[in-house]
């Protein structure tokens, strides 16, 4: 691809247009941000004053929570301006995003003043989600309409991955691939092929499925308590199931884009499930429209007592009352099912009132998908893709389709009423029993234009791993683990544990799989593909050895993670962790002690065990202090290095991407690695052990040579504790812990400065963890953890 992204001008700088910036700029990319000179600064000649939308805009954003920078300093890469000064600045950038209010005379507006300033070639993309992208093309030069094309954006931009790109008939195809390519690698998006079709593909799906969903309150007589209980995580959707994603997104702006689809498209067989419904009509007419107004179908209220209370809105009538938890039989019992497969199924063949509404659900959804191919898309993957990375679903509608079974669920379907696109009934009639398949590792769909399967994926899927797609290279597994040859000479593992978590299990499968590693491949590859890579360590098991006081087992226990760690940092072959999501407590251990790290952009990691009354006991203790021992420098006291690595751990920071990681000392700079696309870092971190294998890897020694300060910086991080404790920032029981914290880094009761081994500090680490389980309130922390999931401040 001979096109490089230098520098972006984004114009408009609202919700969007400020937070399409900060993400570019986050990636590394300088970004020109431009808005209106606000009315009263039309005469002004001050900067400050006439870009004092856009600098207000922009520091809204960046003050926003969640984040939409990785770090702050990214922000710094941004400029900003105003469309009367600073339109001729267009001219330096090779991408030119238009994110300004959905007008078409006023984008039309704003396009003329690009077409005077724009150098020939320069990308120009629309992010609007309701403007046909034709019809903004119209009257442009043919230069303008050949890298002219729709690019949306999902809000907020950073963490969720969708991107649609939607072509003209005059987009060149190079620009096309080129943007699928970028929002790809650089962007870390899901790029996803649209039509020029009202919704594009996202939400036209769904807000279909919302609509559906609506229909079914007054159909079966649902509550919204009831809908977001049967909507939400239970069945691979997020917490904020309908009612809640409608008040986030904006009633008004759920209401826009149905009524949209409603006009647009008349020959959408469903048109009708789009009108809208009287009592939503009455909702927008009170202007309860979510989270805009602090008030929608939910609302937020301060009890007498002062506490903060959630409020459902009865659409009878339209009054609010306290949450209920309602209770349907077949969810309690789905629950426990840790595999969402396992889940759906059972779910949708419950006889309750809950399978009655998965089953009317479910049969619509199917339906409503298999008629808009092809006319918002030629593929199903396209379809399940954009409803994954654009509205957070764990499983898309054709992939559903598959784990219910596709040729019994469209007998299901007719029977009830349902009608089937004749491309369904062409692939079965074929003897294609399933959208999906698998084939030497590469997931293969059906498309029906064809009649056969092909790739699953718009471009090349070589860098694309899915470790549960090589099933037929099964090499070794256990209860929680699954070890697969991923080809050229590599292993992949992966875990299934309740959030990652590591136990005697997965410790057994680390060691077994670098043995076998060892044995016959170059390397190992550690990752898995829940929503998380390992929220740490077993608590609970830590919990009930603790209160029944078998220590024995306890130090076996902590002994058992330490040497794993250890087999993973001193193993004959590469050993590259590729974590994602929440990376805490033994699984920043873990990643601490690989030869290189693979994080995805959104990773969360850090070494948390000060929160549950523990100091790090897997080996991350000792190699905060051999890292520290290793950055100290003679024209600096050395306790200012140990000092920041004993607060990273005392204060349980966690970073809040993989680019903070480096800033906290957990990734190493200049050698682990971020991956942009979440979906790409198995693939990296296999390249990643080839090439540290191929480069003439030695087995590492043991460390002998680890400085540590002893008394000389027991001291003063005593005091540092102390003062935390009379400032009131830390309770007694976090100095108790911080102390013990501070011994082990220190090297203990040393007279002076040392040079100790690391199992000198592995020791050390194991008796601090080991005491630190016999205290009451640390018990109490745990316990709390296990129970609400926040330990107790005790």
């Amino acid at each position: 691809m001979n096109r490089t992204i230098k520098k972006v001008a984004v114009l408009g700088s609202g919700v969007m247009g400020s937070r399409i910036a900060c993400h570019f700029a986050g990636v590394g990319v300088p970004v020109l941000l431009l808005d209106m000179v606000p009315k009263e600064a039309a005469e002004s000649t001050k900067p400050a004053e006439r870009n004092k939308l856009v600098n207000d805009a922009l520091t809204a954003a960046v003050k926003s929570n969640p984040s939409p920078v990785y770090t702050k300093d990214a922000v710094k890469k941004i400029t900003t301006g105003n469309f009367d000064d600073n339109m001729k600045d267009i001219a330096q950038c090779d991408w030119i995003i238009e994110v300004v209010v959905e007008r078409l005379d006023i984008k039309k507006l704003i396009y003329d003043k690009v077409e005077q300033f724009r150098k020939p070639g320069t990308l120009v993309t629309s992010n609007t989600s309701g403007i046909p992208i034709h019809l903004m093309a119209e009257g442009r030069s043919d230069d303008f309409k050949q890298h002219f094309c729709g690019t949306h954006f999902f809000n907020p931009p950073r963490y969720l991955r969708l991107l649609e790109i939607i072509p003209t008939p005059h987009t060149d195809k190079a620009v096309v691939d080129f943007l699928m390519y970028y929002g790809d690698i650089i962007l870390g998006k899901t790029t996803v092929l649209c039509k020029d079709t009202p919704a594009f593909i996202a939400n036209r799906i769904g807000v279909f499925s919302i609509m559906q969903i609506f229909s079914l309150v007054d159909k079966m007589k649902l509550t919204i308590d009831e809908v977001e209980a049967l909507t939400g995580p239970v069945i691979g959707r997020p917490k904020s199931a309908t009612f809640r994603t409608a008040d986030v997104v904006g009633i008004d702006t759920l209401v826009k884009v149905a009524n949209g689809v409603y006009e647009n498209c008349p020959d959408d067989e469903a048109k009708d499930l789009f009108k809208i419904p009287a009592w939503l009509q009455k909702i927008v007419d009170n202007n309860w429209l979510g989270d805009k107004t602090k008030q929608g179908f939910f609302k937020k209220i301060k009890t007498p007592e002062g506490k903060s209370e959630i409020l459902t809105l009865n659409l009878d009538t339209f009054e609010y009352a306290p949450k209920s938890r309602p209770k349907f039989a077949s969810i309690d019992a789905a629950k426990p099912i840790e595999d969402l497969h396992q889940r759906l199924k059972m779910l949708v063949q419950s006889p309750d009132k809950a399978g009655e509404f998965y089953k009317h659900f479910h049969y619509g959804l199917f339906s409503y998908i298999s008629h808009r191919i092809p006319e918002i898309s030629d593929t199903v993957y396209s379809v399940d893709d954009a409803m994954k990375a654009g509205f957070g679903w764990e499983i898309g509608a054709f992939e559903t389709w598959d784990l219910l079974g596709v040729e019994r669920t469209v007998k299901a379907m007719q029977e009830a009423g349902h009608s089937v696109a004749s491309w369904v009934t062409d692939m079965l009639s074929k003897g294609h029993k399933s959208f999906y398949k698998i084939e030497n590792g590469k997931r293969l769909a059906y498309l029906p234009a064809t009649g056969d399967y092909a790739p699953a994926s718009s471009g090349d899927d070589s860098g694309f791993i899915v470790l549960s797609n090589h099933t037929d290279k099964l090499v070794w597994k256990n209860n929680s683990c699954q070890l697969y040859n991923i080809g050229d000479d590599v292993l992949g593992l992966q875990w299934n544990t309740k959030m990652g978590s590591i136990g005697g299990d997965v410790l057994s499968g680390i060691q077994t799989a670098i043995e076998k590693a060892e044995k016959d491949f170059k390397g190992l590859v550690i990752g898995n593909e829940g929503a998380n890579f390992s929220a740490g360590a077993n608590v609970g098991l830590i919990f009930m050895l603790a209160i029944e006081q078998e220590y024995d087992e306890l130090d076996m226990a902590i002994r058992l993670f330490q040497n794993t760690m250890m087999r993973a940092r001193y193993s004959s072959v590469p050993v590259v962790v590729a974590p994602h999501g929440l990376a805490l407590g033994g699984a920043c251990e873990l990643s601490l002690h690989a030869d290189k790290v693979c994080p995805a952009a959104e990773t969360y990691t850090g070494l948390v065990e000060l929160g549950v009354g523990l100091i790090p006991g897997g080996g991350g203790t000792k190699e905060f202090v051999l890292r520290a021992a290793d950055e100290m420098h003679v024209d600096e006291p050395d306790t200012i290095t140990l000092k920041n690595r004993f607060l990273t751990i005392a204060t349980a920071k966690v970073a809040t991407s993989a680019a903070e990681g480096f800033e906290i000392g957990v990734y190493r700079k200049g050698l682990d690695e971020v991956v942009m696309n979440q979906g790409r870092r198995i693939a990296e971190a296999r390249k990643s052990v080839i090439e540290i294998y191929d480069s003439g890897y030695v087995q590492p020694v043991q460390r002998n040579d680890v400085k540590v300060l002893g008394r000389s910086a027991l001291g003063a991080l005593l005091s540092g504790i102390n003062g935390m404790q009379r400032a009131n920032y830390a309770t007694e029981h976090d100095g108790v812990v911080a102390r013990k914290l501070a011994y082990v880094m220190c090297g203990g009761d040393l007279s002076e400065p040392s040079l100790v081994s690391e199992q000198y500090l592995l020791d050390l680490e194991r008796e601090a963890f080991l005491s630190l389980c016999g205290e009451k309130k640390t018990l109490e922390r745990i316990q709390s953890v296990l129970k609400s999931g926040k330990p107790v401040r005790n």
